[in-house]
């Protein structure tokens, strides 16, 4: 289970060094999914429409009309051309909305540290997953490309972030490795410095680095979904660079590996 986001996705070169990588993987017998992220995407058709991004402890407010922004982006823009691609390099892939995969309920408010009761609008958690367009892509050897958008009950569509979405369907699908490609080289206690990254934690060190607000921001549902995933029997979750070239190789191939890895 690869979750592809951040500024990585910014560059067409780093983009399509990836997108090689995985259909390497579907060339090797190994059956990657997908999922994406669109954030920068969206924040600049946001900003083109009028609308100024907000995040709440790393998930984005999304009122009426930026919903519909993040599904046009996330279902016709970037879904789509990730899977042309894919494609273009001689894979294998289908794009599957998260529509069809994901069913959420509306988060309640959230508390910011100064504001209490902050209302994120149609942002979403996943209660239920529904896997049969997934599970037939992989059969017939398609890589699945999944968007995060997601359907409420009653059919109201709402965000989940990107990375919830990934732990989510890699848990259900009880996933050997849950892999997050970023913009960031793992887990840094000194944002920027190198020498700094933490090269495993556990879930007792999650804990204490999100009260000492070494983790913050996206990394929160970043890390807290890694560990919901591995409760659910997913192998090994890793957080690594996608910007470093064959980052994703690197780490499924050799022993020592790249990034942070999340463990029980």
């Amino acid at each position: 289970m690869i979750k592809y986001g951040g500024s990585a996705m910014e560059d067409e070169h780093v983009i399509e060094r990836l997108l090689r990588d995985i259909v390497f993987l579907e060339a090797v017998g190994i059956n990657p999914v997908l999922v994406h992220g669109g954030g920068k995407v969206i924040t600049d058709r946001m900003r083109e429409a009028g609308l100024k991004a907000k995040f709440v402890n790393g998930l984005r407010v999304t009122n009426a009309n930026a919903i519909k922004i993040v599904e046009e982006v996330l279902d016709t823009v970037i879904n789509p051309r990730l899977v042309a691609k894919i494609r273009e390099f001689s894979g294998n892939a289908v794009g599957i909305s998260g529509k069809q995969v994901f069913v959420a309920k509306k988060l309640p408010p959230q508390s910011d540290g100064q504001n209490v009761g902050v209302d994120l609008g149609f942002t979403g958690e996943v209660v239920a997953l529904k896997t049969d367009k997934v599970l037939a892509a992989l059969a017939a050897e398609q890589v699945p490309v999944i968007s995060p958008i997601s359907q409420a009950a009653d059919g109201t569509v709402l965000n989940v972030n990107a990375d919830i979405a990934a732990g989510a369907i890699a848990g259900e699908l009880k996933a050997m490795k849950l892999i997050y490609l970023s913009d960031v080289p793992g887990i840094m206690r000194t944002p920027g410095e190198k020498d700094s990254l933490i090269p495993s934690v556990n879930h007792e060190m999650i804990e204490t680095l999100i009260e000492d607000e070494v983790i913050e921001g996206g990394m929160v549902p970043k890390v807290k979904s890694a560990m919901a995933a591995i409760e659910k029997g997913v192998g090994k979750v890793h957080l690594i660079d996608g910007r470093v070239q064959h980052s994703l190789l690197v780490e499924i191939f050799t022993n020592a590996g790249i990034g942070t890895e999340i463990v029980s």
